[in-house]
């Protein structure tokens, strides 16, 4: 309400996607509501393709004008009919390169002026949102013609994570069973992740959400089997489980370290894995 241009901006893991996606189904939900109206998006990725691709390009041979991806979806919101609210998403890295061309866009011109000397001028109802992971290209012009929305993955932390996967578990599988895997799975992961991030080093620089997404996936394969109507769950299924969440801890979390912390990983999965007292220890 306050900018037409907003930015969110964070690191893998922290709800960027999710944030829209609430807010979108939040506002599409209360409709009937005078103050607002159904929310219509449209994705893509300003660096998959080329900038000719984006806002458009003349032919060498023809001197035809062809219009860009962007160039497209702005046009068909800004003459759209609709009372509907149209955000248009950037999904994708902002460097100076594009996105000084929006300039006109976000400012309160309001308007995109393409290199075929047309100007399409944006309607009340449109934003233009990006989601990006950091703006270390973006110029100040840029950055300061838009609304700033900062999400951290550790502001979020990967409880969110589990919690979601334990409410699907709990629709096929008992509840005596789930609420065990429930606190050993917090159990688990609080204490391997913290071990890996203050005694272990990675190939590929990620964080604990990202570990957490692993190991879930991980141990979900133990268990998806069960997840039908037809499907028949086996008496130990408690036993299955908590070999499953060893499993998940050892390559779900271990098998993104590298082989130098190997060692040190495994030493402390045993200790765990035998109930000392690793907290005290390390």
């Amino acid at each position: 309400m306050v900018r037409h241009g907003l930015m969110v901006v964070g690191g893998a893991y922290s709800g960027k996607t999710k944030v829209i996606d609430v807010l979108k189904l939040a506002m599409s939900s209360i409709k009937d509501n005078p103050l607002y109206t159904n929310v219509v998006c449209t994705f893509m990725n300003p660096k998959s393709i080329l900038q000719t691709q984006l806002y458009g390009a003349t032919d060498k041979d023809t001197g035809e004008w062809s219009d860009g991806v962007l160039a497209i979806s702005i046009r068909n919101a800004a003459e759209s009919t609709t009372t509907d609210r149209k955000w248009v998403i950037f999904d994708g890295p902002v460097d100076a390169v594009w996105i000084e061309n929006m300039n006109t866009v976000l400012d309160d011109n309001k308007k995109l002026c393409l290199n075929s000397g047309q100007i399409i001028k944006l309607k009340p109802t449109m934003t233009m949102m990006f989601e990006v992971e950091d703006l270390s290209q973006a110029s100040p012009a840029t950055i300061s013609r838009c609304g700033m929305v900062l999400l951290e993955p550790q502001q979020l932390g990967f409880t969110p994570l589990i919690q979601s996967y334990i409410a699907n578990l709990a629709t096929y599988l008992d509840e005596k069973v789930v609420k065990k895997v429930d606190k050993q799975m917090h159990y688990f992961c609080n204490l391997t992740t913290e071990f890996c991030r203050t005694q272990c080093s990675f190939p590929v620089k990620t964080g604990a959400n990202f570990w957490t997404h692993n190991y879930l996936n991980i141990f979900d394969l133990f268990v998806c089997q069960y997840n039908s109507e037809e499907a028949v769950v086996p008496n130990n299924i408690e036993e299955i489980c908590m070999n499953a969440l060893v499993f998940a801890a050892i390559w779900g979390i271990g098998g993104q370290i590298d082989e130098t912390s190997r060692g040190k990983y495994d030493t402390y999965l045993m200790e765990l894995i035998n109930g000392e007292d690793v907290q005290e220890k390390y």
